[in-house]
């Protein structure tokens, strides 16, 4: 089973991906793992990616994409895995589509955790964090003590950087522009499987296992 994981910042992939990852026998594989593996090991590529970043650029997709191939050539990979955050742009799935190919396999799909934008918005900006003891709070669905303190050890709560209306929207759009080709290039090769990511967490897993099953 291989499959190419989909969804908005804040859609919950990264805890439905460790029980898919549980449930099938198949390797989690995200692509900043494969990043800071390449990068501490200073291998060639790593060394190549560090170049950009330490420069402040993007670095390209042919050096993504190699990472990639180099991590799903190895013996681990045999059983299958889900991948998080790859391909990012419709040339790295045609890239990895031509991968699979050369090798006699292809995509079992890529799965899409759907959110609205207002939804998200909602999960994210409600977001606090403990900085003391790193307990986490959402001021809805799970909020501190009355008076914004931490329930277990006392501290002011806070609000990460990364979770402001405007940083939120702002990976919201980013994520939009880049993504929506990219569901529209499996949707064109009947490869696109949608659940709702507004649902609880059991629910929207036991909607993706039907679709795995």
């Amino acid at each position: 089973m291989k499959i190419v994981l989909l969804g908005p910042p804040g859609a919950g992939k990264g805890t439905q991906a460790k029980s898919i990852s549980n449930r099938y026998s198949i390797l989690h594989i995200s692509t900043g793992d494969i990043f800071r593996k390449n990068i501490s090991e200073n291998t060639p590529l790593g060394v190549e990616a560090k170049r950009y970043m330490d420069n402040g650029q993007l670095v390209p997709d042919e050096v993504t994409i190699n990472m990639v191939k180099d991590r799903l050539k190895q013996d681990d990979c045999k059983n299958g895995y889900l991948l998080d955050g790859f391909p990012r742009t419709v040339h790295q799935a045609e890239a990895l589509d031509e991968f699979l190919c050369s090798r006699g396999e292809s995509l079992s799909t890529s799965l899409l955790i759907e959110v609205p934008t207002d939804f998200i918005l909602e999960r994210m900006t409600g977001r606090r964090v403990c900085p003391s003891c790193g307990a986490s709070y959402h001021v809805k669905f799970n909020p501190p003590t009355k008076d914004g303190k931490c329930s277990v050890c006392g501290s002011e709560v806070i609000q990460r950087k990364d979770d402001t209306v405007e940083t939120v929207q702002e990976r919201l759009d980013v994520y939009q522009k880049q993504t929506q080709p990219l569901i529209d290039f499996y949707k064109a090769k009947n490869k696109l499987s949608v659940v709702d990511g507004t649902k609880a967490i059991n629910e929207v897993f036991e909607d993706i296992c039907k679709i795995l099953d």
